[in-house]
């Protein structure tokens, strides 16, 4: 079964719906363990420093994990079809996340979720691509925002688990709850351009076509550099909002799961809010450019907490969460970019290559504690990062309204 694009296609169809419900549960298990990294990790009987420390390496493990799935699922996808994409990602993590609940050691924690991660990194590129494919040009941006809008608040879901039921139960429930989308799947059509593509003898799924081309490579490296804030705010920011607080002496206690949940409904909101802006002003770019003011402004109030409340904190993450919502205009806009022959390989490899970065902004970071300490190193590597993005957005080709009845050759 394949469906073409029909020009009264709705936004709320059931590839929409399914979708956004898919990545629902991808970001629900996708930020759990954020969310529950200590008291997951206080089970193993670890030390403050060791929680900090073995945290950041389960999380560096999970993102090389959805690097490697990333590049794995976008090559099927383009090879074998979007669906089938999305039936396979869902089964492994949805397993993984079961196999979490049953961990003993940090070892084995960082090894399934890197398991886990590798699963994870399908959903979204595979959905982005499949929606983008089945609806209308005009719009195509509001169909993928409502993708992302609704599916980031999976993280919000996750936070609520968390303070209801122990952290080994929370795993189990975001494993079955990825087994139930998979009914839900079969109801959803394989896109018609795809279809189309599948026929022909164009190479497809080629991930070296990225790079054997110098105006590929460019647009490919461009698409990966725009969305480095958003990983940036999240795995490091968010993430370890409990250090940052003690560094600044923000009073009251913080939990850090709050903050990934106050971030992520902002988030939500602010992807949904991003594909309304970018239709009203007809440009991505234009949208992304007044969402990176805003990250800028969170970023500015986040580093000068000192001495604030921990509700402060949680409203600053809040604000760099609602600044970072242009998720999924980045991710269209790499799907955009690139023929039906590459497009999700483009669309999963993307995102995933950002959250591998998050390996690369880690070092930078720590790297430059010794010689700068907690705060500013913080800073920098946020000055740096804004810096590389925003001259990225600049050269980036405007893709709103494109045509994506194309192959690259």
């Amino acid at each position: 079964m394949n469906q073409t694009i029909s020009p009264r296609a709705s936004v709320f169809n059931i590839a929409v719906i399914v979708a956004a419900l898919g990545y629902f549960v991808d970001i629900y298990d996708l930020l759990l363990f954020s969310i529950i990294r200590i008291p997951s990790l206080q089970s193993f009987g670890l030390s403050d420093e060791q929680i900090k420390n073995d945290g950041l390496f389960i999380i560096n493990i999970q993102m090389l994990g959805l690097l490697v799935g990333g590049i794995l699922w976008g090559v099927l996808a383009d090879k074998k079809g979007r669906l089938s994409v999305l039936f396979a990602s869902i089964i492994l993590y949805s397993l993984g996340n079961i196999a979490n609940g049953f961990v003993q050691t940090v070892n084995q924690y960082a090894l399934v979720r890197f398991i886990s991660g590798i699963g994870l990194a399908g959903e979204l590129g595979a959905g982005i691509t499949l929606v983008s494919e089945l609806l209308p040009k005009d719009r195509r941006g509001v169909g993928t925002s409502l993708v992302a809008g609704i599916g980031l608040s999976g993280a919000v879901l996750a936070y609520f688990m968390k303070q209801h039921f122990e952290w080994r139960t929370c795993y189990f429930i975001g494993g079955t709850l990825g087994f139930i989308l998979l009914f839900l799947r079969i109801k959803v059509a394989e896109s018609g351009m795809f279809h189309q593509v599948k026929q022909s003898q164009v190479s497809k799924g080629n991930f070296l076509m990225f790079f054997t081309n110098a105006n590929r490579f460019r647009r490919y490296m461009l698409s990966i550099l725009i969305g480095f804030p958003t990983w940036y705010v999240i795995g490091i920011l968010v993430s370890f909002s409990k250090e940052f607080g003690k560094q600044m002496n923000v009073s009251g206690e913080i939990d850090p799961g709050k903050s990934v949940m106050y971030a992520y409904a902002a988030i939500s909101l602010g992807d949904i809010i991003i594909g309304l802006v970018s239709q009203l002003l007809k440009s991505r770019k234009k949208a992304l450019f007044l969402f990176y003011g805003i990250t800028i402004i969170g970023m500015a109030w986040f580093f000068n907490l000192e001495g604030a409340t921990a509700q402060d904190l949680y409203w600053a993450c809040a604000l760099l969460g609602f600044g970072t919502g242009f998720w999924a205009i980045f991710v269209t806009m790499a799907a955009e970019q690139f023929g039906t022959n590459l497009r999700a390989t483009a669309a999963t490899t993307v995102p995933n290559m950002v959250r591998g970065s998050l390996n690369l902004i880690t070092l930078l970071f720590t790297g430059l504690q010794a010689s700068y300490g907690f705060i500013h190193s913080g800073i920098i590597t946020a000055v740096v990062i804004m810096v590389i993005s925003t001259i990225a957005a600049i050269f980036t080709q405007e893709t709103f309204g494109k045509d994506l009845n194309f192959v690259e050759v």
